[in-house]
Order: C-alpha cells, then sequence, then structure tokens
C-alpha cells in the first residue's frame, strides 16, 4: 500500500514528500504506474466517481460529482494507458471526443514504448454511434468499434468508412468482455482503462477481468435513484481487492484497489 495522506478538514493537496502543494503528474503518474506486465499479459484498470451514497452519475453525467484534482487523475490515468475502453452510452452522454497528445507524458509514452495518445475503443452490440463526430472523423489514434460478430452490417461498414477499426469480440451482437479484453490486448493495447459507463464495467467484473480500481468518492450526497459505478447482474462471490493507493485533497478520496 503506498502512502495514505492524512484526512482532515484542513488536509490540502499534498506532495509524496509532505510538502503542502499540488502533486506534480509526475508523482501521480508515479503513484498509478501500471504494473509491469508478461510479454504476453495485460492490465485492465477502470477509472469511476461516487458520491458517497453510492451514485456514479448526477442528471446523467459523471461531472457535477467530479472535482479539479479528479480530471488531473483522470487526465494522468489515460495518459498511461494504450487505450481508453467505454461503452457506446457514455459515449453519448459524456460527449467523448479523441485522446490527445500531452507533452507533460511525451517522454514516458515513449519509453514505454507508447503512441503519443491511446486509443478510444467503443463497445457496442447495436453500432447505434455518430460515426460523423471527431471521436471518429479527426482522432489523432484511430477509434475502435468493440462489437459482436452479429453486429449490423451496414453500420459495421458505416464504421469502416468514418476511419474505425472495428473489433470482433462476441459470437452474436453482444460484446463478450473478457474476449474484448485479449483482442485489444492482442493488438499491443496492453494497458487497458476502462472509463465505464457501469452497465459496461458491470459485465469486466461479471466476467473476472477487472485487475484495478481506481474509485474517486466525492464527498458529495445526491440522493434519487442513479446509477451505481456497476450494473448489471451480481457476482455469485464478491471479487475482493487490497487497496494499492490512497490520496486526499479537499475532502475527496483518491483510491486504488488492486486485484489479490
Amino acid at each position: 500500500m503506498r502512502r495514505l495522506f492524512p484526512v482532515t478538514d484542513q488536509t490540502p493537496a499534498r506532495s509524496q514528500d509532505g510538502a503542502d502543494r499540488e502533486w506534480s503528474l509526475d508523482e501521480l503518474a508515479d503513484a498509478y504506474a501500471y504494473p509491469a506486465l508478461a510479454a504476453d499479459g495485460h492490465w485492465l484498470r477502470a477509472n469511476m466517481v461516487s458520491t458517497l451514497d453510492g451514485a456514479a452519475q448526477h442528471d446523467g453525467r459523471s461531472q457535477p460529482i467530479s472535482g479539479e484534482t479528479d480530471m488531473r487523475i483522470f487526465g494522468t490515468l489515460r495518459a498511461l494507458a494504450d487505450v481508453v475502453v467505454v461503452g457506446a452510452e457514455t459515449v453519448r452522454q459524456e460527449g467523448y471526443r479523441p485522446a490527445r497528445a500531452r507533452e507533460a507524458f511525451a517522454a514516458r509514452r515513449e519509453a514505454a514504448g507508447q503512441g503519443p495518445a491511446p486509443a478510444i475503443a467503443v463497445v457496442t452490440a447495436s453500432m447505434d454511434l455518430d460515426f460523423s463526430l471527431p471521436l471518429f472523423t479527426s482522432p489523432l489514434v484511430a477509434t475502435l468499434v468493440v462489437t459482436g460478430a452479429a453486429a449490423p452490417s451496414d453500420r459495421v461498414a458505416a464504421a469502416k468508412a468514418a476511419g474505425a477499426e472495428v473489433v470482433v469480440a462476441g459470437e452474436g451482437a453482444a460484446v463478450d468482455a473478457a474476449r474484448a479484453v485479449r483482442e485489444l490486448a492482442a493488438r499491443g493495447l496492453r494497458r487497458q482503462l476502462t472509463e465505464g459507463g457501469p452497465r459496461l464495467l458491470g459485465q469486466f467484473v461479471a466476467a473476472d477481468v477487472l485487475d484495478e480500481l481506481c474509485l474517486t468518492i466525492s464527498p458529495t450526497l445526491t440522493a434519487g435513484g442513479a446509477q451505481r459505478i456497476a450494473g448489471g447482474p451480481s457476482v455469485t462471490v464478491p471479487h475482493r481487492l487490497a487497496p494499492a493507493c490512497v490520496l486526499e485533497e479537499a475532502g475527496f478520496l483518491f483510491t486504488s484497489y488492486r486485484r489479490i
């Protein structure tokens, strides 16, 4: 377990040397570094935010329960990943755009053998996506669309015409979560990050392929009927994770739990 920062109502963002200053991007990147992977290995981590009463969204979006440091960590996790895996509904609701290259992480990515920015992989059974959006027409790295073998052929053709790479990860229309992880890894996208939504994360949990959960606990209450961070059928036996990192700033807790 990495350093646990003190938690009081006066605690500012603290660096690893204990100084009362904002964490640098290098410090965040070190804290959230992917583990060393075997030649054929892969690692799937999720990044989610939840209120104190378990809501993953407010008015259908995660931004209202997020904060400045949460967004810095969000950007850091993206900058460390080979691919960002996201559900189609989240793409539609959150207005996803292509990942961008960031100079602050350029040397780190080059040393890790990565391109300038992670690819975005959109998981969809229906292929109900607007392929005229910048996510598909002007990404720095070609966007991938992960779907099943029985996906509508006209929508598959539209995705390819827009420049997207279509990845088949299921025999029917639906996507097999475990196969999606393997198919992306086979393309060299081994450091994987999913940003949800809750239904997609639930599929990864049910398939027992999630290696790490990076969870921001927002010091807010919303009540209502918002989704939890993971939805869908429950697992037979709860999956136990071990804490790897806990940071605190302005009442937000930034946690990381890894597979035991």
